[in-house]
């Protein structure tokens, strides 16, 4: 008995419109994959960003503490060998500090803190001189440093430090049981105070913005108040 063979079916390909909504598909999972993998990479460069500068200013904090903890307050005392005026002056842009070397090498350095330009921008910067071992090296370095914060050349800039950037700052005194600007009183080129209060101000758009204060209490102070 003859019998009648059905003629194989070829197999059916896809056609051009299931394979452009294919296309579209993937084209739209591929997008929407980059942008979360975008998304991921700013925020961790945000991130590490904004671990970089708080890095930066709880360093510079640290050493501004340290040069107020090793100001040369014996060197100014009546009496004293080699007696020097106040260790440190703020004349409303720059803060000078004539302050112990630390380390190996004994002998004194004058440190400056102000507000100046890095890179464009202004920044918080702190300069230093070298070890200072007479009177005349410290006159020299205590003039260089006020000339620095003004007009700064590039043999000075080699000696500072950018810390961060920064709007504006200001500086108050601790005397008679109160905080006050450091001119306020006759008393302030001949006094130390007994604590310094900083007051900095960091650019809106950055990782770090806003108002930051610090104080600072002479070790030996009595009754010093934040």
């Amino acid at each position: 008995m003859a019998t009648c063979k059905t003629p194989a079916r070829r197999a059916r390909g896809f056609t051009l419109v299931e394979l452009l909504v294919a296309l579209v598909v993937m084209a739209l999972l591929s997008l929407m994959s980059w942008r979360g993998l975008d998304a991921m990479a700013r925020a961790q460069t945000q991130t590490q960003a904004r671990a970089d500068d708080l890095l930066a200013l709880q360093s510079g904090l640290a050493q501004w503490g340290a040069d107020l903890d090793a100001m040369a307050t014996e060197l100014t005392k009546p009496g004293a060998t080699s007696a020097l005026p106040s260790p440190l002056e703020w004349n409303g842009q720059v803060f000078r500090i004539t302050r112990y070397s630390s380390g190996t090498d004994a002998g004194l350095r004058v440190v400056a803190w102000a507000l100046g330009e890095d890179q464009g921008r202004k920044a918080w910067l702190r300069w230093q001189s070298p070890v200072l071992r007479t009177r005349a090296e410290w006159q020299a370095a205590w003039l260089q440093a006020g000339v620095w914060a003004q007009s700064p050349t590039a043999a000075s800039r080699a000696r500072q430090v950018s810390i961060v950037p920064l709007v504006d700052w200001q500086i108050f005194y601790y005397r008679g049981d109160a905080w006050s600007n450091p001119g306020s009183s006759s008393e302030a080129a001949s006094v130390n105070p007994d604590g310094v209060r900083l007051l900095l101000t960091l650019p809106d758009g950055q990782p770090l913005a806003g108002k930051i204060t610090r104080d600072w209490i002479r070790p030996t102070a009595v009754g010093a108040k934040t």
